[in-house]
């Protein structure tokens, strides 16, 4: 006899939520290590090639690591969030609270984790402020703000990205955490596929200047 899932359990795709600017930089930033470090080992003499080569397998564990690999991933039942050296798993019944402030965070079991994807711009926000206190003032006018879209909600302040995925986190824990999927514990996992690199790196780096 066959399992079937449940009807009131349907299976979603994960929402995905990383900041393309910081992925733009980790791909500069991991091109120009290999464009340094490849003149190094190719021209370089002595010791240099080696040294070369241990600041790549230190330095770009780190570059992925703080720049591609932040992400977070979300669904009905629960988040998936992927730090620089850590992944968490969040089923929505444990998480208390996401929040926004000087950045985006998640508060679940006694402890807080940051969402590393989810930049905040108090830049962005104090635009946003900016442009909802001046459309009230042409409204109050009887006039209507030139850039306010067709779709906004009337009466709505415009929110800045972060604090936009911040308010659909927090809608979805609260409509999540009810689900027979989103019980559980919360999970961490150290991600040792870039730690490990990076430490051999530093130490050969070391190993290689004492001795030079």
């Amino acid at each position: 006899m066959s399992s079937q899932q449940p009807p009131d359990e349907p299976v979603y795709d994960d929402r995905v939520y990383r900041s393309s600017m910081s992925v733009v930089t980790g791909v500069l930033l991991l091109a120009l290590t290999a464009w340094l470090c490849g003149d190094a080992v190719v021209r370089g003499a002595g010791n240099t090639p080696w040294i070369a080569l241990a600041v790549a397998l230190l330095v770009v564990p780190l570059i992925v690591a703080f720049t591609i690999r932040p992400a977070v991933f979300a669904n009905d039942d629960r988040m998936r969030v992927r730090n620089p050296f850590r992944i968490i798993e969040l089923p929505w019944a444990a998480v208390d609270a996401v929040r926004a402030g000087y950045s985006a965070e998640v508060l679940a079991e006694g402890s807080k984790y940051q969402l590393w994807s989810v930049p905040v711009s108090l830049r962005e926000r104090k635009r946003a402020n900016r442009q909802f206190n001046r459309r009230g003032g042409l409204t109050g006018r009887g006039l209507s703000a030139p850039d306010e879209g067709a779709a906004a909600t009337p009466g709505a302040p415009p929110r800045a990205k972060a604090d936009q995925v911040v308010d659909e986190l927090r809608e979805l824990a609260e409509r999540g955490a009810s689900r027979a999927g989103a019980q559980g514990s919360v999970r961490v996992q150290w991600s040792y596929e870039i730690l490990a690199p990076a430490v051999a790196g530093a130490l050969l780096l070391i190993v290689l200047l004492s001795v030079g």
